[in-house]
């Protein structure tokens, strides 16, 4: 009968040790000191409380204070010994997902690996819009605009060749990527006159001589859209078929420029 009854408390015991893993581990809450006191006050032995200690996650408090209250209140060594080994640990918490912000008003529909210069769109793809070189004349003339000096009064700029190499279809999409510290207002976009075999124009602004007056007959106005840093968008006006050119700022400002000479020049086809 002792026996029996012996065997009867040895499955209680297992039973509610079960029923107390089984709960620890589906609420995945950490063991506390708390916890660990109630169990060696359930009379659960050492081992079973250090397979629990060992497999769950634990927030123990363990200064030396709190250990010599564990062991009054009957935490034996070994239990203690896995608390220390298993230290204070948490469960993992999934972070809120961070706010989405709305995205930063930048135009991705850009042509790719830009540089200094202007593209235009033919056909749905970005296409680079290849520079030609502007011979200056003034007062009847020419002058290689690498040796021209300050004129005051008209300027005739002359593109040697009938035509430019870049065409393109009416309206058509321009994108400027233009040089530190200047802005698209400095841009000129000119309408070329054809010749027999060159395309002329007429031009005098303070962005191109630094000089005021003088006719500007070919100069057709346009507004540019920043869409970038030194990035523009130019959507051009309906200005019919026929030969035009972007102007750059500074082209006979110094012999040595980077624009100097240089007219971004494309053919208009309606």
């Amino acid at each position: 009968m002792s026996n029996l009854t012996h065997r009867s408390v040895r499955q209680l015991r297992l039973a509610l040790l079960i029923l107390i893993f089984a709960l620890v581990a589906a609420a995945q809450q950490p063991l506390t000191n708390d916890s660990i006191v109630k169990l060696v006050k359930a009379g659960l032995g050492d081992d079973l409380i250090v397979s629990l200690v060992q497999s769950q996650p634990g927030n123990y408090s363990l200064t030396p204070d709190d250990i010599v209250r564990l062991k009054h209140q009957g935490v034996s060594e070994k239990v203690l010994g896995a608390m220390i080994g298993k230290g204070t640990t948490f469960p993992a918490i999934t972070p809120p997902p961070a706010p989405v912000s709305a995205p930063a008003a930048t135009d991705s529909d850009l042509p790719p690996n830009m540089d200094i210069g202007v593209y235009f769109k033919k056909g749905g793809h970005w296409e680079e819009m290849l520079p030609e070189v502007v011979n200056w004349k003034t007062g009847g003339v020419m002058k290689n605009i690498a040796s021209a000096g300050i004129v005051k009064g008209d300027v005739n700029g002359h593109i040697p060749g009938g035509h430019s190499r870049n065409s393109a279809v009416s309206p058509v999409e321009v994108c400027v990527y233009t040089a530190e510290g200047v802005a698209i207002t400095e841009y000129q976009l000119l309408h070329l006159h054809e010749q027999k075999d060159a395309r002329e124009f007429r031009t005098v602004t303070g962005g191109v001589m630094h000089v005021s007056g003088g006719a500007t007959r070919d100069v057709i106005p346009f507004e540019g859209k920043k869409v970038g840093p030194r990035i523009y968008k130019v959507e051009l006006p309906s200005v019919g078929a026929g030969e035009y050119g972007f102007l750059p700022p500074g082209a006979l400002g110094a012999a040595n420029s980077a624009s100097i000479g240089k007219m971004y020049t494309f053919r208009l086809v309606e």
